[in-house]
């Protein structure tokens, strides 16, 4: 809240949004292209969060800060700030081994290891080492961001070391390897189901309900071998395609919670039969830590709509829904 309010104050100073202003500033002399904040209904920037960028771009920042607040020769953020931004300036706690115990500077989270951070919501880190001469940037989607931060102190941080490392092209191969083989999995199962498919094009609606889900129909994608899920939201109609082992991609409105509302977001989505009357439905919003997975069991004229995602502010599962056919 008080970064959102320095946001706001900034923008009714300035006449621009924090991002308008940091763009000549910051983020183009960086070579951050595109960076996107979310706003509220007023139009400010949120400021506290919602800052979205690749995560070469976080690099960027962490080195920045690593290097006083000069990029390319040009001083682009006063070195004194840096030093009192990414020093101890509030308590947060007395255990030495939690990294949410170590301090908490200007919007910056002191760590272990006399490190320093920039902290997002499931996983989004910008870690600066000034011992190590060292910026690990990452972006994920999990609940357990400790874990995140344990492997960079326990599997980096030895590894580090002041000689440079001799060039291995059986390492390189290795990462290279690993690196064209990551994927998201898809759901397992079968393609089709034994029986002709009595599902398609059947609407079922659903009671009013918190989600806001009023229907749900499942139409055959021919183009893709797959199938749309499409689903009306409070009046909103929302499309996702869906392939078999692998993933389709489109776009969507996504809903991610209190904090999260995406107008237009870049998604995939694949699906399988577990059974005859099962089906498993994945879809992620690859731009965004979400994935949603859809569990829908049909009966004969109407079906179970079980929903989760893989993170979120609450509770991380729906309530269990059902829909009746409209047919």
């Amino acid at each position: 809240p008080a970064t959102f309010m320095l946001s706001a104050i900034l923008q009714k100073v300035a006449g621009a949004t924090v991002l308008d202003y940091l763009k000549p500033r910051l983020f183009t002399p960086l070579g951050i292209d595109n960076p996107q904040w979310e706003t509220n209904h007023q139009g400010i920037s949120l400021g506290g969060y919602g800052l979205r960028v690749r995560t070469e771009d976080i690099a960027k920042l962490g080195q920045l800060y690593l290097q006083g607040g000069v990029w390319n020769g040009r001083r682009l953020l006063r070195e004194e700030w840096i030093s009192m931004a990414t020093s101890k300036q509030t308590s947060n706690g007395s255990d030495p081994e939690n990294d949410w115990n170590q301090g908490y500077g200007f919007q910056f989270w002191r760590c272990r290891h006399n490190a320093y951070r920039g902290d997002g919501a499931f996983g989004q880190f910008c870690i600066v080492m000034p011992d190590q001469d060292t910026v690990i940037a990452v972006t994920s989607g999990t609940r357990n961001m400790g874990a995140v931060m344990n492997v960079v102190w326990d599997v980096l941080l030895p590894s580090i070391h002041e000689a440079p490392l001799e060039p291995s092209h059986a390492d390189h191969g290795a990462l290279q390897s690993r690196l064209s083989d990551l994927a998201l999995p898809t759901p397992e199962g079968k393609p089709t189901t034994e029986i002709s498919n009595p599902h398609w094009d059947t609407e079922y609606r659903f009671s009013e309900n918190e989600l806001g889900l009023e229907s749900l129909t499942l139409h055959a994608n021919k183009e893709l071998e797959g199938l749309n899920l499409v689903m009306q939201f409070n009046g909103d109609t929302v499309t996702y395609p869906c392939a078999f082992g692998s993933w389709a991609e489109g776009r969507a409105p996504v809903g991610a919670g209190r904090l999260a509302q995406f107008d237009d977001e870049p998604i995939a989505g694949a699906f399988a039969w577990e059974r005859d009357d099962l089906l498993n439905i994945r879809v992620t919003a690859f731009e965004t830590p979400f994935q949603w997975r859809f569990r829908l069991t049909f009966h004969d004229a109407s079906l179970t709509l079980e929903s989760a995602t893989n993170v979120g502010f609450g509770s991380t599962r729906y309530p269990i829904l059902e829909g009746h056919s409209k047919n």
